[in-house]
């Protein structure tokens, strides 16, 4: 059986991302065996789904490793929940609807130039998506930094309470000094 670790980015990001770079990078060094898939995923929520949904499907007898960041977390969350995988948080976003609520309106993303609106409608989608009873199994490992100036990170604490948590002071939403935190990712994957 192989190996793919599907990576989610965060809202308004892109596989061009510092973090993206840096687990392909890593991946590939010390894991070349492993397929790594990183979409530009789909700007609404609905489509997100469809999208990383049609992904997984696509390879029914692959092993699935998630990792998402930041909204990316939120999709990997309700992924994890459905497809019963295990996945890697990074700060997370626990309640994506409420800090989304101050975007609504026209968006664009820094990477690709796209250009889309946050509605009613996309707040709606993301709610939708929302997993309140998490299974009992240990399927995740949540990165958080308590200096996140995005989220708040006890959000997270209190949802993935009973889940592998690492909370470090200080840091930000980006969370630094990441690449150190890879090889405790290919850990919790069981990798070796």
């Amino acid at each position: 059986m192989s190996t793919s670790i599907l990576y989610l980015h965060g809202f308004n990001s892109s596989p061009q991302s510092d973090k993206v770079q840096k687990t392909q990078q890593y991946f590939l060094q010390h894991y070349p065996e492993i397929n790594f898939i990183c979409p530009q995923i789909v700007s609404t929520p609905k489509g997100a789904i469809v999208q990383l949904t049609e992904i997984i499907k696509s390879k029914p007898n692959e092993r699935w490793f998630l990792i998402g960041s930041s909204l990316g977390g939120y999709f990997s969350t309700y992924l994890a929940e459905t497809y019963h995988q295990n996945a890697v948080l990074i700060n997370p976003a626990v309640k994506p609807y409420e800090l989304l609520n101050d975007y609504i309106g026209e968006q664009l993303n820094p990477y690709t130039n796209e250009r889309y609106q946050v509605t009613e409608a996309f707040i709606n989608d993301l709610k939708v998506l929302e997993q309140n009873q998490l299974a009992e199994k240990n399927n995740y490992f949540v990165m958080l930094q308590t200096g996140d100036e995005v989220l708040d990170y006890q959000q997270a604490v209190e949802k993935y309470k009973n889940k592998q948590l690492v909370i470090q002071q200080g840091g930000d939403h980006s969370f630094v000094d990441y690449e150190k935190m890879l090889p405790k990712i290919a850990e919790f994957f069981q990798l070796d």
